[in-house]
Formats: C-alpha cells, sequence, structure tokens
C-alpha cells in the first residue's frame, strides 16, 4: 500500500514520460507567461489591454489544455471555491472572437478564490480597461505567489497564496496586492501598496 501511495504522489510530476518543468514559457501574441508544469499554474503573466468596448460573445467558450505543456484543467477548478481566473482578462481582447478564444487556454488560468476574482479583481479589470481609454497604452503584470509547499487541490493543481498586479501607463505605475481569499475591505484601491 505504500508504495502505491508513493507512485500515485509522482504521477502528477510525469507528462507524456517527460519529468514536469518548473518553469516554460510561452509567448502569444496577445499575451506571455512563464508557466510551472509541477505547480500546474501561470508564475506570472504579462499583457497589454488591447480591447477597451470589444464586443466579440464568450458564447460556448470555455478553458482548454495544451497539447506541448502540462497545464491544470477542469478537475482542478470542480467541486472548490477557486474560480478559473483569467490572468490575461477576457475583456481585455474580445476585439475579436479569435483573440478572445486565446485568453481560454489554462496558461492564462491561475485558482483564483471565486469572492476575489468576482469582485475586486473584476473591478481592477475594469479600471486598467478604463485607463487604456483615457491615459493610453496599459501594460500590466501579475505575479502569482506560492508558498515553498504550497496546498494543492485535490486534482494536483498548486494553490496560489496570493497576486501581485502591475498596472503601468506613460505617466504611473501602481501596485496591487491581494491575498488568495476573499476580500475584506471595500475598494480594489484599498489593495494598492505603490
Amino acid at each position: 500500500m505504500k508504495k502505491l501511495l508513493i507512485l500515485l504522489a509522482a504521477v502528477p510530476l510525469f507528462s507524456f514520460g517527460q519529468i514536469a518543468r518548473d518553469s516554460v514559457y510561452v509567448k502569444t501574441d496577445i499575451y506571455e507567461t512563464m508557466y510551472s508544469e509541477t505547480l500546474e499554474q501561470p508564475l506570472w503573466v504579462k499583457y497589454q489591454v488591447a480591447c477597451t468596448d470589444g464586443k466579440a460573445p464568450r458564447k460556448g467558450m470555455d478553458f482548454y489544455t495544451d497539447k506541448k505543456i502540462h497545464t491544470s484543467d477542469a478537475n482542478d477548478y470542480a467541486n472548490n471555491v477557486y474560480d478559473k481566473g483569467h490572468c490575461a482578462p477576457a475583456a481585455d481582447f474580445n476585439c475579436t472572437k479569435e483573440m478572445l478564444f486565446k485568453t481560454f487556454s489554462y496558461l492564462n488560468c491561475t485558482l483564483q478564490n471565486e469572492k476575489l476574482n468576482r469582485v475586486q479583481w473584476r473591478l481592477l479589470e475594469n479600471y486598467e480597461r478604463d485607463l487604456a481609454i483615457t491615459e493610453g497604452p496599459v501594460k500590466v503584470e501579475i505575479k502569482i505567489v506560492f508558498d515553498k509547499n504550497p496546498r494543492r487541490v485535490d486534482a494536483g493543481a498548486a494553490i496560489p497564496t496570493a497576486f501581485y498586479k502591475i498596472i503601468t501607463t506613460k505617466s504611473r505605475k501602481s501596485t496591487y496586492y491581494f491575498k488568495n481569499e476573499p476580500p475584506t475591505k471595500p475598494t480594489f484601491a484599498d489593495y494598492k501598496i505603490n
């Protein structure tokens, strides 16, 4: 029994006969990321807001895995308090259906507490689009924080501890810090650390 448990614990480290990588750099035409196959989560994601009033519909779209990179999947987000949190937001790239679809890769998805994702994080995404209208190009970097020995969901993906979001325009740079838990402060601005 002990040998079976050890074998089962090692299964997430292997993907198609190879050992999972700690970091894999991926650059698409809408975002770039450093993805950890061992954590099954992105370590960071960078993008520039492309659309401020796009209308491409997301109906029928769902997250998809990558054939070359071992990612999380739908099982990691089932029956728990974590949303499939877009890093590069769908609404920032809904200029066309093709751009929007690219945001639904699990390479651009993180285990994010549902209350954080649906309130303060969503409102901060709205704010970055507003900045793109009033101040021109907006660049965003999300740094995802993990404990040294992170907790994991039952299906194996590591649960992030916190998120930094750095928003840069020509005239300002702001950093926000959110623990991966339900928000306790009234507005996203209360999470600004500089």
